[in-house]
C-alpha cells in the first residue's frame, strides 16, 4: 500500500510585498489588557499577540560562522486553562562537543491595576535547566503574577556553534495567532532548501543586502639580534563583502490548531517552514553539497560511526548465537528465536535515535540501551543467522512525519527481515511485540530500509492485517431490570498487545475496577485471563458481571441498549470539514455474538430493525442482526475498518457511516409486561 502524502507539501510558495506591523516589547496597550475574549475565536484560553523571530548566520571572530536566533513574543491569556502559556521551554542541544546557549531577557508579566498598566518583571527564580536526555536539555520560565486577562512577553536567544542548522519555526500552535514573523540571514556561501508544511500557509518577501566580514588579526615580530631583539605586534585588518539574502515569512490571524479524533500527530498538520541546508559554496573550496535526496541521506546515516560500524561488531555474541541456533532450520524459528534473546537480553532505557549511544558490545553487556543499540544489535545478530536483514530508519509519531529528505527527518531505527512473502518488520524494544506487530509508537507511515551497499527503499510501516476483537456475551434480565451475565473477550495482533500492556501496567485489582468504572459501574467476578504471556497467541479474558444501571424502568417498561456497556454512543467525527487524515493507526475487526434472555412476565414491543452500511472501495462495512426466539432474543454485530489511515476526501462518507452506526447501537429493546 502506498501511503500518500495527502496535500502536506505546497509546491509554491507566495510571494508578495508585505509590510511588517510595528511591535515593540514592552508597548503593551490597554486595549490588549482589556481583552476579554479573542475577537475571531471566543472560546480560545489565550491567543499569540504577535511573535517575530530572526535566525541569522553570522561571523564570530572567535568560532566563525555562527547562528543566532532571536525571538520576541507576546501572549495574551484569557482564561485560567490558558495559565499554562505563561510557562515557555526551550531546547537546545548541550554535549561536549556541541554546545548552544539559550538566555532569557525582557520578560514581563503585564496587567492592569486601577485603570493603569502593570508590570511584574521575572526574577532570576523563575528560570530553570533540566537535562532532557544525554543530547539534549531545556531552558524553562515560568511568568510570574498571571492573572485571567494577563499579557505576557519575553525575548530568548538562542546561539549555535552550527552555521548549518535554521530551527523550524511554527506559524500556527493550539491557540490563535494573531501574527507571526519569521526572517532568515543567510550569506551566499549556503544554500538552503525551505519546507513549508500545513494547509494555510505564510506570504513571503525576499531581499538582498550588501554585508562585509571584518577579520582582525595580530602578529608578533621580533628584531633579531642577541636576545631575541625587541618585540613588536603589528595589527591587521581583512575585510570579506559578500551577498546576504534576507527572506521573511509573515502568517497573520491564523486559527488555532484544535485536536481532533484519531490525528496521528496535530504537528504534521501545522503551518510550520523548516530548513534544511543542502549546499554551501565558500571562496577557493568546491562546492560541498549535502542530503539532497533519500538516497544520500541514508548513505550519510549509514557511514556514521555510531551506526553502520555497529552493524560490523559480532564477536560479543557469536558464542551466545551458536547456541541458540542449534537445532534450528526455518527462517521463521530464527528470527523467532533472535528476536526473543534481543528483548530478554537487553532493556531499553527509553532513549530514541538512530545512532548508538553505549554502542552494541557495551548494551549487551550492560544489558541495557537506547533504540540504536537494541535493533541495531538485532539486524546483525539476524544477519549472523544468515538471513538477510537491514535497518530501518523511522520516524515515530511524536517525530512527526519524514517529509522531506533531511538528516533529522528520523529518530529511529528498527529491523527488516526479507523473505519471500515479504518483509518482516521487528522491534526488541518492546517487550509485547512480535513480528509485524510493532510498538504504536512505530506506526507513522514509512520507513527507509537501507542495505549494506547503500542503496534504500521506502518501507510501508502501516498495517494492511485487521486486528480483531471478537466480544461473546450473554446476560438475562430480571424484572427490576438488574442485568446479570458473563462476556468473553478474545483479541488478535495490535488488540491483543494494547490489551496485554493495559493488564501488565496494572494490579489485577486496580485493572478491573478501571474496567469497571469504564462500563457504566458494572461488578465483575470470577475473572480469568487466557494466554497473557504467550504472546504469539490471542489474548482471551472472561468473566462474569452484575449491573443495576444498565436498563431504564419507564411506565412499567424496560428500556435497553442490546451491546450494554460496548455500546458506541457517540460518533467521533463531528467537523463539518476535516482537513487531516483519520488515522485509526491499524486495520480492525470488531464482533459481537450477544444473547439475552429477557425476564419472566414480559415480551418484546420494539427491536431494533436489522442494518447494514458499507462505505465505497471496501474501506469498512457495518452489519446489525437481532432475531427473537421465545423469551431470548440473539444479536450479531460486526464493524470492520479495513484501512490504517483514510484520507480527508473520505471523511465525509466516514462521518455518515459512524452516525449510522452510533444511531443503530442505541436503539432500544423495549420490552412490556404481559
Amino acid at each position: 500500500m502506498k501511503i500518500k502524502i495527502f496535500s502536506l507539501v505546497i509546491l509554491l510558495l507566495f510571494i508578495s510585498k508585505v509590510t511588517a506591523q510595528e511591535f515593540k516589547l514592552g508597548k503593551v496597550s490597554i486595549a490588549e489588557l482589556e481583552q476579554k475574549v479573542h475577537p475571531k475565536d471566543s472560546s480560545a484560553a489565550a491567543a499569540i499577540l504577535y511573535k517575530r523571530g530572526k535566525a541569522r548566520i553570522e561571523y564570530d571572530q572567535t568560532d566563525g560562522f555562527v547562528t543566532i536566533t532571536d525571538v520576541e513574543t507576546r501572549i495574551k491569556i484569557y482564561k485560567k486553562e490558558g495559565y499554562d502559556w505563561a510557562n515557555h521551554e526551550v531546547l537546545y542541544i548541550y554535549n561536549s562537543e556541541f554546545r548552544e546557549k539559550v538566555t532569557f531577557s525582557d520578560a514581563v508579566t503585564y496587567n492592569l491595576v486601577g485603570g493603569k498598566v502593570e508590570g511584574t518583571k521575572l526574577k532570576s527564580d523563575g528560570i530553570f535547566d533540566e537535562v532532557v536526555s544525554k543530547y539534549r536539555s531545556q531552558k524553562k520560565i515560568t511568568m510570574p503574577n498571571v492573572k485571567e486577562g494577563s499579557v505576557i512577553e519575553f525575548k530568548y536567544t538562542i546561539k549555535s556553534p552550527s552555521d548549518g542548522m535554521i530551527r523550524d519555526w511554527d506559524f500556527q500552535t493550539s491557540i490563535p495567532v494573531n501574527y507571526s514573523e519569521f526572517s532568515t540571514y543567510v550569506p551566499e556561501y549556503y544554500v538552503f532548501s525551505p519546507r513549508q508544511k500545513g494547509y494555510i500557509f505564510p506570504k513571503m518577501t525576499v531581499e538582498k543586502n550588501n554585508k562585509a566580514i571584518i577579520i582582525n588579526s595580530k602578529e608578533r615580530y621580533n628584531s633579531g639580534g642577541f636576545g631575541g631583539g625587541a618585540v613588536r605586534t603589528e595589527f591587521t585588518q581583512d575585510k570579506f563583502d559578500y551577498l546576504e539574502t534576507k527572506t521573511t515569512y509573515i502568517a497573520e490571524n491564523f486559527p488555532a490548531m484544535k485536536e481532533e479524533a484519531f490525528v496521528n500527530n496535530i504537528d504534521n498538520y501545522t503551518s510550520s517552514i523548516s530548513h534544511e541546508l543542502s549546499m554551501t559554496k565558500f571562496p577557493n573550496r568546491p562546492m560541498k553539497p549535502y542530503s539532497t535526496d533519500w538516497n544520500s541521506v541514508v548513505k550519510t546515516i549509514y557511514d556514521y560511526d555510531d551506526f553502520g560500524p555497529e552493524l560490523n561488531k559480532t564477536g560479543y555474541f557469536e558464542d551466545d548465537l551458536k547456541k541458540l541456533l542449534t537445532g534450528l532450520n526455518t527462517p521463521e524459528e530464527k528470527i523467532w528465536a533472535v528476536f526473543n534473546h534481543v528483548k530478554s537480553s537487553v532493556k531499553w532505557n527509553n532513549y530514541t535515535g538512530y545512532s548508538c549511544d553505549n554502542g552494541v558490545r557495551k548494551a549487551y553487556k550492560e544489558k541495557t540501551g537506547n533504540i540504536a543499540d537494541i535493533n541495531l544489535m538485532l539486524t546483525a545478530m539476524l544477519r549472523y543467522s544468515g538471513l538477510t536483514a537491514n535497518p530501518v530508519l523511522v520516524s515515530t509519531r511524536s517525530n512527526g512525519i519524514a517529509l522531506f529528505p533531511n538528516r533529522t527527518a528520523f529518530n529511529y531505527v528498527i529491523a527488516a527481515v526479507e523473505t519471500p512473502n515479504g518483509y518482516i518488520l521487528l522491534d526488541a524494544s518492546e517487550k509485547l511485540s512480535t513480528p509485524n506487530i510493532l510498538p504504536l509508537r512505530v506506526l507513522n507511515w514509512s520507513g527507509r530500509l537501507i542495505r549494506k551497499d547503500g542503496t534504500s527503499e521506502e518501507i510501508n510501516l502501516m498495517p494492511e492485517k485487521t486486528s480483531n476483537d471478537n466480544v461473546f456475551m450473554t446476560y438475562s434480565i430480571d424484572a427490576d431490570g438488574k442485568v446479570t451475565g458473563k462476556a468473553r473477550r478474545q483479541s488478535t495482533d495490535y488488540n491483543a498487545m494494547i490489551t496485554r500492556d493495559n493488564i501488565s501496567s496494572l494490579k489485577e485489582e486496580e485493572y478491573l475496577e478501571k474496567l469497571e468504572n469504564r462500563n457504566n459501574k458494572i461488578e465483575i467476578s470470577e475473572y480469568v485471563k487466557t494466554n497473557e504471556k504467550d504472546i504469539l497467541q490471542p489474548i482471551t479474558e472472561t468473566y462474569s458481571f452484575t449491573g443495576t444501571n444498565l436498563c431504564e424502568l419507564i411506565g412499567g417498561k424496560i428500556y435497553v441498549s442490546p451491546m450494554l456497556f460496548f455500546t458506541k454512543d457517540k460518533n467521533p467525527f463531528t467537523q463539518e470539514v476535516r482537513e487531516y487524515p483519520v488515522d485509526f493507526s491499524y486495520p480492525f475487526t470488531d464482533k459481537f455474538n450477544i444473547t439475552i434472555q429477557i425476564p419472566e412476565g414480559f415480551t418484546v414491543e420494539t427491536l431494533p430493525a436489522p442494518a447494514a452500511v458499507s462505505m465505497e472501495g471496501n474501506l469498512g462495512t457495518f452489519k446489525f442482526n437481532i432475531a427473537a426466539s421465545a423469551n431470548v432474543l440473539q444479536l450479531s454485530i460486526l464493524h470492520q475498518i479495513n484501512e490504517a489511515i483514510v484520507s480527508p476526501e473520505k471523511y465525509e462518507m466516514l462521518k455518515e457511516y459512524y452516525k449510522a452506526m452510533v444511531a443503530k447501537e442505541t436503539e432500544k429493546i423495549v420490552l412490556k409486561r404481559i
